[in-house]
């Protein structure tokens, strides 16, 4: 046990350096970008990178969390993973190839779309891209140090070019450019590692292969479509309300916060994942909330104090309207980890999974009403859809709450487990 909590310290240590470097060259580039382009551009950034995450899901498909959970339960079987990675990259060609078919009808069907197509079509390229990244393998293995030195890489890169090619408004579409740039880099420099460090390279695998994969990754890929519901739909629905961008600007600076905040929360799960699927050491889940939640709320407290000149710090003259919209988001910065921890990390090594995704699904199901009513009401702006957000997260969270408590009896013997 004790080697076990090792790999996963070290795990862990990797992903806070690997999200450290997200959150520092984001610190760097997104101020840039939103003084340089401005709130109303800024918005249309927004509004693609959030059009993106329908694709991107598409074009994962819950092969992240499937595929990291098949690797971990098969680690010392070089031809079973073998057969994973390759017919989980035959499927990513073919939802590449329909995700593109896709884009095109949507921007030939929506105006609004059309205009910026070339924008959403860079952006769909990297998103293809960064799709063939094989992170589930490195995540099944226990070995995130080269996703961390692979992603440390792109961020530099990526920060360094956008100080060279961002000079004025106009040079907007040289964002997803520099991105597809980094992405392919990483995917090579991954695909080589694994063939050179693991000896693990693409082989010949049959339909019904291909078919069980798929099957197995459709819970997972149906359970983060419905959270999109409360992320990407989120910002579209501003764009809707809000063509000319200025709103969705605003919002999308307050959520890259909220994302940058989850992103430093995230290692702990995702490291956790595969050592409580294989350890069950429900002990540290209740170390690691006890530890983090009062640094967490403390921290919430202070941003919310000083919200409009946190923003306005951050990301300029123009963005104090950010503050409102950042100070109705910040219960889930407060909620994010317990949700996290209480997801598949828990109630994964409990046997009980399906209710990790039905908890997304109950909680989309109540943001999508509430969408409803306070669009039919003309009530819904950005501060509301920040709050309604928080609830919906909120509902996510104490559904799985009560799940856990529910099987309390599973999560005791786990944590003898852990003494032991």
């Amino acid at each position: 046990m004790h080697s076990r909590k090792k790999t996963l310290m070290k795990n862990t240590l990797m992903l806070y350096l690997l999200r450290f470097s997200t959150y520092f060259f984001s610190f760097i580039t997104v101020p840039y970008q939103t003084r340089i382009m401005g709130k109303e551009i800024y918005g249309k950034i927004g509004l693609a990178t959030a059009l993106m995450m329908y694709f991107q899901l598409f074009l994962d498909f819950g092969f992240l969390l499937s595929g990291t959970e098949e690797v971990a339960k098969n680690k010392d079987d070089k031809k079973k993973i073998c057969e994973i990675f390759s017919s989980i990259i035959v499927l990513k060609v073919i939802f590449s190839i329909l995700s593109v078919i896709g884009l095109y009808v949507v921007c030939s069907i929506f105006t609004q779309y059309e205009k910026d197509k070339t924008l959403y079509m860079l952006f769909l390229a990297q998103a293809i891209v960064s799709s063939f990244l094989p992170d589930y393998l490195y995540r099944g293995l226990e070995d995130m140090s080269m996703v961390t030195y692979r992603t440390v890489f792109v961020k530099a890169l990526f920060t360094a070019l956008i100080f060279v090619f961002l000079k004025k408004p106009e040079d907007y579409l040289c964002v997803p450019i520099i991105l597809t740039i980094g992405e392919f880099c990483a995917v090579t420099w991954s695909w080589v590692d694994l063939k050179l460090r693991y000896k693990i390279c693409l082989v010949n695998t049959t339909r019904q292969t291909v078919w069980k994969y798929l099957k197995k990754s459709s819970q997972f890929f149906l359970s983060r479509i419905a959270s999109t519901l409360y992320t990407a739909t989120n910002t579209v629905i501003l764009g809707y309300i809000d063509p000319i961008g200025g709103t969705v600007g605003l919002y999308t600076a307050a959520n890259k916060l909220i994302t940058t905040g989850q992103s430093a929360l995230a290692p702990i799960s995702d490291s956790m994942y595969p050592y409580m699927i294989k350890n069950k050491d429900f002990k540290l889940v209740k170390k690691i909330l006890s530890i983090s939640m009062p640094i967490i709320c403390g921290g919430v407290l202070i941003i919310a104090i000083w919200a409009e000149p946190f923003c306005t710090l951050i990301f300029g003259k123009g963005f104090e309207g950010t503050g409102k919209i950042l100070r109705a988001m910040l219960p889930i910065a407060i909620l994010t980890l317990p949700d996290y921890i209480l997801g598949f990390p828990t109630l994964g090594a409990m046997g009980k999974s399906k209710h990790a995704n039905i908890s997304i699904y109950v909680s989309a199901g109540i943001h999508a009403i509430n969408l409803s009513l306070f669009l039919v009401a003309g009530k819904l702006n950005a501060v509301t859809l920040a709050w309604l957000t928080s609830v919906a997260v909120f509902v996510e969270v104490l559904y799985r709450l009560v799940i856990v408590l529910k099987n309390r009896k599973e999560f005791q013997k786990g944590e003898n487990n852990g003494e032991n």
